[in-house]
């Protein structure tokens, strides 16, 4: 009889201020009413129409559960090359393959709370083009509840006016993202954090 596997912990990289890698933490330690600063990375999902991805955190997990946010978010490990990490956590929570992903946003940051459990990362925001028309999804459940295809122009406008409730940093995203982030060109990766370049 053989023994289970052990359990993969998972690494988040610590900043400075300045963005550049600091240590490592337990990523399932790290959440806490004082949250250091991490790296994180975001990404939007964006169908042939232009419609875009919508997810809804799985009601379980101990940050901002049931909350509904961009299609991604997750964590590059130590030493994993940040796209790569978009890609590896796309396909493990909904079953996607990816084709080019674009920077957007290579230096946001945010900080949030709920229920005494802060967020607290640099976060550069991505997106990437699916081929067809709201292609099927397969979410993990143990990380996702729901998730939908919405217009992009009628999301964004929900979001931009305050009736479309989405997570703090989707927010704060929408709000500094380009109009069409779809087809807006890549922003430049000289300025990403100094973690996520290295």
């Amino acid at each position: 009889m053989t023994s289970p596997a052990p359990t993969r912990t998972e690494s988040v990289v610590l900043l400075d201020e300045h963005g550049r890698a600091i240590g490592t933490a337990d990523k399932t330690t790290v959440h806490s009413a004082e949250t250091p600063l991490h790296l994180a990375f975001s990404c939007y999902l964006f169908d042939d129409d232009g419609n875009v991805l919508i997810t809804r955190r799985a009601l379980h997990k101990r940050t901002f559960a049931g909350v509904w946010t961009n299609a991604c978010c997750g964590h590059p490990g130590p030493g994993e090359d940040l796209e790569a990490a978009v890609r590896r956590r796309v396909d493990q929570e909904l079953g996607i393959g990816l084709g080019q992903l674009r920077l957007l946003l290579p230096s946001f940051r945010y900080r949030a709370e709920q229920d005494g459990v802060v967020e607290n990362e640099m976060c550069p925001v991505f997106a990437a083009r699916v081929p067809g028309t709201r292609p099927a999804v397969h979410p993990d459940a143990e990380e996702v509840a729901e998730a939908l295809w919405e217009p992009w122009p009628s999301f964004r406008l929900g979001v931009l006016d305050g009736s479309r409730e989405v997570s703090a940093w989707c927010r704060e995203q929408v709000h500094q993202l380009p109009e069409d982030p779809a087809s807006a060109a890549a922003a430049p990766a000289d300025d990403l954090p100094p973690a996520a370049r290295d």
